[in-house]
């Protein structure tokens, strides 16, 4: 049985989800007249509002915005374990984290955050927000002609093909509003909240160096996707195989369209010449030893 292990690691932001494009209108422009500009760039902006108001009433982002962590669990060595149940977040005096006592307390509000995440949305917005949500996702997949539900799908098929396969985000974005994406954009079920990593201040390859000493293995392999140079630089500096999205209509990188089969071919190409380099080293090595 093939128990090799796929750790697929994508961007967010014009790779999984459209919104910077919508907002500036270069996404629907690039269909030459064929769709309103000015429609994607509302829909962007009522995005845009969302996540900021989302952020702010559930996920303590007004006060932690300048303490951008590269992951949730960062701080966990700071976490006591204290009951929070009865624990008043607006009252504690939460300052710089110029001392563990402040680190304690950015670890209880990312503890929290993480319980909110797995919670899900439904369980912390109103009736009348949710239904507002769920409209403006399909208006969005409506108009991105399902590019938000096709990344969906193919998120689904990385990791329902092998239960050992895995789904990680590297976002240049700041960490909370990152994981308030994921929540809006229907992905949370996908990227569990430890999988979902912020290179604000660390760099993508320093997030690539992590994720490679925690899938440590003889059997894994790993895939980028993504848009940007930085992470196509990365994945290079770790001899990964990355793939371009690009959204422009006809690109075969771009949703609906990209597969699981496409990485596949990507994942063939550069692991099956490193498994030959590697087989032939061995080969010369016995040789030698001759």
């Amino acid at each position: 049985m093939d128990d090799k292990m796929i750790v697929y690691i994508w961007d967010m932001d014009e790779t999984l989800i459209l919104l910077k494009s919508l907002i500036n209108g270069t996404y629907a422009e690039c269909f030459d007249g064929l769709k309103d500009v000015q429609r994607g760039v509302q829909i962007g902006k009522t995005w845009e509002n969302y996540i900021l108001d989302v952020c702010d009433q559930s996920f303590f982002y007004q006060q932690i915005e300048n303490c951008n962590q590269p992951f949730l669990d960062a701080f966990n060595h700071f976490d006591d374990g204290r009951d929070l149940s009865h624990y008043n977040f607006s009252t504690d005096e939460f300052g710089p984290l110029a001392d563990d006592v402040n680190k304690t307390k950015l670890a209880y509000r990312h503890r929290l955050i993480a319980h909110n995440y797995k919670k899900g949305l439904r369980s912390i917005l109103d009736q009348n927000m949710t239904t507002s949500w769920e409209s403006l996702y399909e208006e969005t997949d409506f108009f991105t002609n399902k590019w938000h539900s096709s990344a969906r799908d193919c998120l689904e098929q990385c990791s329902g093909t092998r239960s050992q396969h895995v789904n990680l985000l590297v976002t240049s974005g700041s960490l909370i509003p990152s994981l308030v994406k994921c929540l809006l954009f229907q992905l949370d079920d996908l990227i569990s909240y430890e999988n979902v990593y912020s290179s604000w201040e660390v760099g993508k390859l320093q997030c690539f160096t992590w994720i490679k000493e925690r899938f440590s293995g003889q059997n894994i392999q790993f895939c980028v996707i993504g848009d940007g140079w930085e992470e196509c630089e990365a994945a290079q500096s770790m001899k990964w195989p990355f793939v371009q999205v690009d959204p422009r209509p006809g690109s075969p990188h771009r949703f609906p369209g990209l597969n699981v089969s496409t990485l596949g071919n990507y994942l063939a190409v550069i692991y099956d010449q490193t498994n030959k380099e590697t087989d032939e080293t061995a080969s010369q090595n016995s040789s030698n030893n001759l």
